[in-house]
C-alpha cells in the first residue's frame, strides 16, 4: 500500500519576474501548515488538471526557497512556442488562485568533502545550483557553467569566494548539447577528490556524462547527473527516454 501523502492544496501568494526568461510564483496558505522545515532544493509535483484523456496533468519543480509560511518556485521560461502547462500556469496564475502539489520530494545537495567542484546545469537548474552554492563551506572551490537565454538571465548568487561561475548565453535552449560539457572541458583541474553535479537537457546531460563519469572516473557520492527535460517532448515522455537510457546504463 502506498504511503504517499494527499497533495496539499496551496494558494498563489504572488508572481515576480525574476529575470527575463525566469518566472517566480510564491505559494503559501493555510495548506502549508505542517509541510516540512529545509525543503529548499527538494521538489514538488505540481497538479495542472487534466488533459484530453482525463489524464492527470502533473509537472516537477524544484523549491527555489522556503520561508515559514511560503515556498518560491522558479520557472524557465523557452518562449511561446515551447510553453508547456507548468509555464503557461505560472505566467497566469493571481493570487488567491490554488494549486494541487505533491511532495516534498528529496534534494540533491553537493557532496561535503571534496577539494573541487564542477557543475553545470541550464536555466531549470538555477533553483537547485542556487541552492546547492548556499549551502556549500565557505572554502569551496570549483566552477559552475550555468546556461541562459541571455545575459540579462544572470542571477546574483551567494555562493563561497572559491567558487566561479560562468554564465554561457544560448538563446535557443536544447540547439546546443555541447555547449555546457565543452566549456567544462577547458577547465584546469587541481588534483584532488573531484565532484560533479549535473542537471539540465537530456542531451546535454548524455554530453556531461561521458566527461564527468567515464572520461573523469566519477562515481558514487561524488556524482549527480540528471535531465530535467528533453527537447521536442513533454514530461512524461521525456521520463519514457530518461528511463530507457539508464536501463542501457552500468555504474
Amino acid at each position: 500500500m502506498s504511503t504517499r501523502p494527499d497533495p496539499r492544496e496551496l494558494i498563489v501568494l504572488r508572481r515576480d519576474r525574476i529575470t527575463p526568461s525566469l518566472q517566480r510564483v510564491t505559494l503559501g496558505g493555510p495548506g502549508l501548515e505542517g509541510f516540512p522545515a529545509g525543503q529548499q532544493g527538494g521538489y514538488l509535483k505540481l497538479f495542472l488538471g487534466e488533459d484530453a484523456r482525463g489524464k492527470p496533468i502533473v509537472r516537477t519543480y524544484t523549491i527555489r526557497d522556503q520561508r515559514e509560511d511560503e515556498l518560491d518556485i522558479d520557472f524557465a521560461l523557452h518562449g511561446d512556442d515551447a510553453a508547456g502547462p507548468a509555464t503557461k500556469w505560472s505566467l497566469s496564475a493571481e493570487p488567491g488562485e490554488t494549486i494541487k502539489v505533491g511532495g516534498p520530494g528529496a534534494a540533491k545537495p553537493l557532496p561535503e568533502a571534496h577539494d573541487f567542484y564542477l557543475i553545470a546545469g541550464d536555466m531549470t537548474a538555477l533553483p537547485a545550483i542556487s541552492v546547492n552554492l548556499v549551502a556549500l563551506s565557505n572554502d569551496a572551490r570549483g566552477v559552475a557553467v550555468i546556461e541562459i537565454q541571455n545575459d540579462a538571465d544572470q542571477v546574483e548568487l551567494d555562493k563561497p569566494e572559491g567558487i566561479e561561475v560562468r554564465w554561457l548565453v544560448n538563446r535557443e535552449p536544447g540547439s546546443q548539447p555541447a555547449l555546457l560539457s565543452d566549456e567544462l572541458r577547458r577547465i584546469a583541474l587541481p588534483q584532488g577528490k573531484l565532484a560533479g553535479w549535473a542537471a539540465c537537457e537530456f542531451s546535454a546531460m548524455r554530453n556531461l556524462r561521458a566527461l564527468l563519469r567515464d572520461e573523469l572516473g566519477l562515481r558514487g557520492d561524488s556524482l549527480y547527473i540528471s535531465s530535467y527535460w528533453k527537447a521536442g517532448l513533454i514530461e512524461d515522455e521525456h521520463k519514457r527516454v530518461k528511463r530507457e537510457d539508464a536501463e542501457t546504463q552500468t555504474v
